[in-house]
């Protein structure tokens, strides 16, 4: 038998199908992530000058987060299956690239000074105009329009626009198939999860990944990264262009994980991601323990804390909200999308609230407990998470319908196919 090509038809899976997907993330990107990472890198850059009005507006800009639910929804759903790991990744590099970008205008050389900080918090009005501007311009979601809508004609013109006019058919035959599946299901509310057995291990994986994000000891990092370049001999003027390099690490990280998503898959970087968290965790605690006894430890401590940022952005920071988007189908993914938001923000407030405290009892060895929380999270995806690299949503739901049902997996399976088989015959 003949040998296969790995990359068939007539364009490379490594490509873009058409200029309507590409343009399409970016102007969802630009007036979603990279807006919420923009604000809060101009929010933090005056904070020392103008403390007390900045209260006053600070809740304002933090409502750009709203989008950051939406925005990895619908290119989870626009994306074709070859590319949607890369595609999703889209939040995380306009995130990142919105946090180094505010860093940069935030600078006391530029905007982040006292007499200018007027300026810098109403640059904040650019990404949003400029997804005002031309993201009408784009289609919905494919899968939104057939499924939800039920209107099958915008559904292929959709799709053409979005993965050419050669190469749609099989993602419409795909989401046909989604559609025959869910017979007439309406989306759920987010509480029916808690009940519906069908996406009991789905709900449970989201809701363990997105705790393990934000509790994985990135914001650790942060607290004592400034301390950390003054140990080092970094001296208080120099240390924002030194905090220039971590939003960098992030910026650099998310744009690999995007191109190594489709590749290497999902499990290999989240997995690797907590384990070299799990190490960096290790040597920060011995560094920081030792660096009064050595001078040239703080270097290690330096390099550590690059490295755990690099590790973060490599796998948890962006594959958490890719892998929400691949493990539901389409009435339970936008419940999923809120449930996931919900637990992301109260994480965050509570390690925001906690953390003080862990600092204060347990000093440097504050991040041991990181290290704990990243091995459990990297022995859970290991033990639970399949590989959605190349999957259909179908395909990812069979096989999570295996933890689901158990022993009656096959038999649901066996009632899906009569259905189809019948509906075939009609």
């Amino acid at each position: 038998m003949e040998s296969q090509p790995l990359l068939r038809g007539p364009r490379a899976h490594s490509k873009f199908p058409s200029w309507t997907l590409f343009l399409a993330v970016c102007a969802v990107g630009i007036g979603g992530t990279f807006q919420y990472g923009y604000n809060v890198s101009i929010i933090n850059a005056p904070t020392q000058a103008c403390a007390e009005p900045l209260l006053e507006v600070a809740w304002r800009f933090a409502w750009a987060g709203v989008g950051l639910c939406v925005q990895p929804l619908y290119f989870g759903e626009v994306a074709p299956k070859h590319l949607r790991g890369g595609v999703a990744m889209g939040s995380s590099i306009f995130l990142t690239g919105g946090i180094l970008t505010g860093q940069i205008i935030g600078l006391r050389e530029l905007l982040g000074g006292e007499r200018h900080w007027p300026l810098l918090l109403s640059s904040s009005c650019f990404p949003a105009f400029a997804q005002l501007l031309f993201l009408p311009w784009f289609p919905e979601s494919p899968r939104y329009l057939l499924i939800d809508r039920g209107d099958e004609l915008s559904c292929a013109k959709a799709l053409k626009r979005f993965h050419g006019s050669s190469e749609y058919r099989r993602e419409m035959e795909d989401i046909q198939r989604e559609c025959f599946a869910l017979d007439g299901e309406k989306p759920k509310k987010p509480w029916q999860l808690f009940t519906d057995r069908g996406v009991r291990w789905q709900l449970i994986t989201v809701i363990v990944l997105t705790m393990g994000q934000q509790l994985s000891g990135i914001n650790a990092i942060y607290f004592y990264a400034t301390y950390i370049f003054k140990q080092a001999g970094i001296s208080a003027e120099k240390i924002p262009y030194v905090t220039l390099g971590t939003g960098a690490c992030e910026c650099v990280t998310a744009l690999t994980c995007g191109f190594l998503i489709d590749y290497l898959g999902r499990r290999v970087l989240i997995i690797g991601g907590y384990l070299l968290m799990t190490l960096c965790s290790v040597v920060l605690t011995l560094s920081l323990t030792y660096q009064e006894l050595y001078s040239w430890v703080s270097y290690v401590s330096m390099t550590s804390i690059f490295a755990f940022i690099l590790s973060f952005g490599l796998g948890p920071g962006g594959i958490t909200n890719t892998l929400t988007a691949e493990l539901f189908i389409q009435s339970s993914r936008p419940a999923a999308y809120m449930i996931g938001g919900t637990v992301s923000w109260i994480s965050f407030f509570t390690i925001g609230m906690l953390f003080p405290f862990i600092v204060n009892g347990l000093k440097q060895y504050c991040f041991l407990v990181f290290l704990l929380e990243c091995s459990l999270v990297a022995a859970f995806i290991f033990l639970v998470v399949p590989e959605t690299k190349n999957k259909s949503f179908l395909e990812i739901k069979k096989e999570f319908n295996k933890l689901n049902f158990g022993r009656n997996a096959q038999k649901k399976e066996t009632e899906l196919y009569e259905r189809r088989e019948l509906h075939d015959e009609f």
